[in-house]
């Protein structure tokens, strides 16, 4: 490029801005897509700034990189195709490319007996400081996904999981579909908002993994959360354990979880399960005795 093209390109960028007031700024904006019901929006680069600079633009002119990119909003639901044969099991081959894309985990090490056991805390049904006994006792550590509220009504569980090494995750401030929320502050401030009050009972700050409430996540939410600094963590086995009122028998949840126990398994239990805790001993006991790790999710393996 000869340096009267370069003072050409700088000239036209200072008049254009001087005439039309135009101020380049990291926004999001919805455009509709053809006749499709789904949303897309335009996400600029994170390094774009209010007033971008003469090197910026020329580097934009001439890079062949792209400025903007198309990110779908449209929502989707995690899930798995069970196996009884102790293989792990298959995420939605829909959604296969965004998981890889935006780093997200269902599994861990499947080339080893390894397993990787999580809990999710909506609200504190009397269980959660049993199962904080049983995993004391085997040593294991474990993640536990939590809602701010969960933190305010249970401050000292929260406490006691830190104090024994577990890992609190987030979980999000409202528990509500992630896909739902389309403007970055608010998607940040479900994550902060968890951050602020976990650090403010522990003076430790939280872990970076999140779970999607209700498995429910869109390209534009994964984005987001990895722009935040956070892993998303799906799951590779659960079960119908969420229902207080209608839990599964001793016999029936061990042989569900025994019959699906795989390599590199992210397990999702839920607290509020009266047969969870009651039956966690028996579960641990049988994964270690067929050989079993149970690592911590700090424990995953890196991905490029």
């Amino acid at each position: 490029m000869n340096g009267k093209m370069i003072s050409l390109i700088i000239c036209s960028t200072i008049v254009a801005n001087s005439l039309t007031g135009v101020c380049y700024s990291k926004s999001l904006k919805i455009f509709p897509k053809g006749n499709i019901k789904t949303e897309f929006i335009k996400h600029d680069n994170p390094d774009n700034t209010k007033a971008i600079t003469i090197v910026n633009f020329i580097k934009n002119v001439f890079s062949n990189n792209k400025n903007h990119v198309e990110i779908s909003t449209k929502e989707y639901n995690w899930y798995f195709q069970p196996k009884n044969d102790n293989t792990p099991p298959d995420g939605p081959k829909e959604t296969s490319q965004l998981i890889s894309k935006y780093g997200c985990f269902h599994l861990g090490d499947t080339s080893k007996k390894v397993l990787y056991l999580t809990f999710d805390e909506g609200y504190e049904a009397g269980y959660t400081a049993p199962i904080l006994d049983v995993l004391k006792k085997h040593n294991v550590k474990a993640a536990f996904f939590v809602v701010k509220p969960y933190i305010t009504s249970s401050p000292e569980l929260i406490k006691r999981m830190v104090a024994e090494g577990h890992l609190v995750c987030n979980h999000s401030n409202h528990h509500l579909s992630m896909a739902s929320i389309k403007d970055e502050v608010k998607f940040d401030k479900e994550l902060s908002d968890v951050e602020d009050v976990f650090e403010s009972i522990t003076h430790k700050k939280m872990s970076k993994y999140f779970r999607p409430p209700m498995g429910k996540y869109s390209e534009l939410s994964l984005l987001y959360t990895k722009n935040y600094g956070y892993k998303t963590i799906f799951w590779s086995f659960a079960y119908m354990d969420w229902l207080t009122n209608k839990q599964p028998s001793h016999e029936d949840a061990k042989k569900r979880i025994m019959q699906r126990t795989h390599n590199g398994g992210i397990i999702l239990l839920h607290a509020v399960s009266k047969t969870n805790a009651e039956i966690l001993d028996d579960v641990i006991t049988q994964w270690k005795k067929q050989g079993y790790v149970l690592k911590s999710l700090d424990e995953l393996p890196i991905k490029k």
